[in-house]
């Protein structure tokens, strides 16, 4: 389907224009006639020469979609068609991408499409649970009260996710400068100092040693070592797409000394937040785990959610699977099972989290304040131990002078 520029006379006489996605101008003109305009004028689009480039695409963002959901719930909380609502959030999103997509599900609801399927259309943007939400919404005539809902969830979990990208960010940077700066002493500062090596003419203390050979290394197969570190990079991501291989990986990820305690919080926190959503939004509790474990974002966490929904199907309680998989902590079972005999499981899973995105932000600040001196160290040491390495022959001769 193409892209149509229009613009309009309303029955008031007021112009109006805007952009749709259809078919052809034929079919666009029937669907502006319906709308009571006339003296219609349509030309299609100009192309852009980005859309051919996926790349180079401007990418939805999350921040994208939480901002269109609380606009969305507002218009129709406020009495708007969703026709008109979605005709206005297309023009006003500065997001180009964005905006097409709006725009084509406001096509589709117009040729007869509910919102639910229109929205399943463009999964990379909204999501099984965003879908499902809204089915609920529209089953239930309460799309505006969902979509709030949802726009809450979804700030939330933004937030979550944030929280965890910036505790990565410090200790990768280190790790990155490190390698970085031993790559350049020993290609770089090295090679200078071997030459002065090679002039004294004498053997060399075991760890100077060490290092020459290991610049001799990088400097005659600097290619071979980038190309290693590429292909092992490719490698890995390959492995991490198989499903064993990223069950490995996200189990190895639970174990992980300091990281895993904060990787385990942040799964029971969305766990928690994403159950509770949909539960208060009237979904099935075997329909929202299955949701739940498709987004849980850990294939051990995923498959321990898909045990536990076919431990209700055969008649058993949450609280029991959920404590026999090991990765929820015994007090959040416990709170579970007096959520589910109380009929107010939505309500305590909301507790719960709350309980772990403080969890989870005390778990950060921990990690940050024992990081810091650890890699510090780290970093000092490997470089002050080179510096070290270097001079040790430098030592031995002026003793050997002084003596």
């Amino acid at each position: 389907m193409a892209v149509y520029l229009w613009e309009g006379t309303t029955r008031r006489g007021e112009l109006q224009k805007g952009e749709l996605e259809a078919e052809n101008d034929s079919a666009l003109r029937i669907v502006l006639r319906r709308q009571g305009l006339t003296n219609v004028k349509i030309k299609q689009k100009p192309k852009d020469l980005l859309e051919y480039i996926p790349f180079l695409r401007q990418r939805v963002k999350e921040k994208d979609v939480v901002v269109f959901s609380r606009q969305f719930a507002t218009m129709i909380n406020a009495g708007l068609p969703i026709i008109q609502c979605l005709d206005l959030l297309s023009a006003e999103e500065q997001n180009r991408t964005f905006s097409r997509i709006i725009a084509s599900v406001k096509t589709d609801i117009e040729q007869g499409h509910s919102l639910t399927d229109s929205l399943k259309k463009h999964p990379a943007v909204f999501d099984e649970l965003f879908v499902n939400l809204v089915a609920a919404g529209e089953a239930g005539g309460i799309l505006d009260v969902i979509l709030n809902r949802l726009s809450s969830y979804l700030e939330k979990a933004m937030k979550l996710k944030s929280k965890v990208k910036g505790a990565m960010v410090y200790p990768a940077s280190v790790l990155t400068i490190s390698i970085a700066v031993v790559i350049l002493l020993l290609y770089k500062v090295v090679p200078v100092f071997d030459e002065l090596f090679r002039s004294m003419g004498s053997a060399l203390p075991g760890p100077t040693q060490f290092l020459v050979d290991a610049s001799r290394f990088v400097q005659g197969n600097i290619l071979y070592i980038f190309v290693a570190l590429i292909a092992g990079g490719f490698a890995f991501q390959r492995y991490y797409r198989t499903n064993r291989g990223r069950y490995q990986v996200d189990k190895l990820l639970l174990k992980l000394p300091i990281f895993g305690i904060l990787f385990k919080k942040v799964a029971v926190a969305k766990f928690s937040r994403t159950l509770s959503t949909l539960l208060g939004s009237g979904v099935p509790i075997l329909e929202g785990l299955e949701i739940v474990s498709r987004t849980a974002g850990n294939r051990v966490v995923e498959n321990a959610l898909l045990e536990t929904r076919k431990s209700i199907s055969e008649g058993k309680t949450i609280a029991e699977p959920l404590l026999k998989s090991k990765i929820f902590p015994s007090m959040v079972v416990q709170m579970i099972g007096v959520g589910e005999s109380t009929g107010a499981l939505d309500a305590m899973l909301a507790k719960i989290a709350d309980f772990y995105d403080q969890e989870v932000d005390a778990a950060v600040d921990a990690m940050t304040s024992l990081l810091e001196p650890v890699m510090m160290v780290f970093l000092g040491g490997i470089v002050g131990g080179m510096i070290v390495a270097l001079y040790l022959p430098i030592f031995s001769m002026a003793g050997a002078i002084g003596g």
